[in-house]
């Protein structure tokens, strides 16, 4: 288990990477959403959050288009078709469905936990 830690003038913010769904972009900002339900709005954008992640020792984090950032331990399936990603698992209460996503970017990230799975 790793934590992000991600500091601003003001305040101090800590999050189990483990527990960490996916982050969304809104604008300026990025919501921070959780397995435990509770959502945390910060003022950074999606790009910023790439880059954290990518320091990480264990990176399951993968971008899907131009506003979501979602973490692979949570996916439970992609349908292409219907350009859908439902998440799921962990401390989750019930799975998630989140869509509007474009047909190549789904398909990358099927791609990519293909390959992890034969790995």
């Amino acid at each position: 288990m790793e934590w992000l830690m991600i500091t601003t003038s003001t305040a101090l913010y800590r999050f189990r990477t483990d527990e960490i769904v996916c982050v969304r972009a809104s604008g300026n900002y990025s919501d921070v959403c959780m397995c435990t339900g509770n959502p945390c709005t910060l003022t950074f954008k999606l790009h910023q959050f790439d880059e954290w992640f990518g320091t990480l020792r264990d990176n399951t984090f993968v971008r899907v288009g131009r506003s979501f950032i979602v973490n692979k331990i949570f996916v439970q399936s992609i349908n292409v078709t219907d350009c859908r990603i439902t998440l799921a698992g962990g401390k989750m209460p019930a799975p998630v469905v989140y869509g509007g996503f474009s047909k190549d970017a789904l398909k990358a990230l099927k791609a990519e936990l293909e390959k992890g799975e034969q790995s």
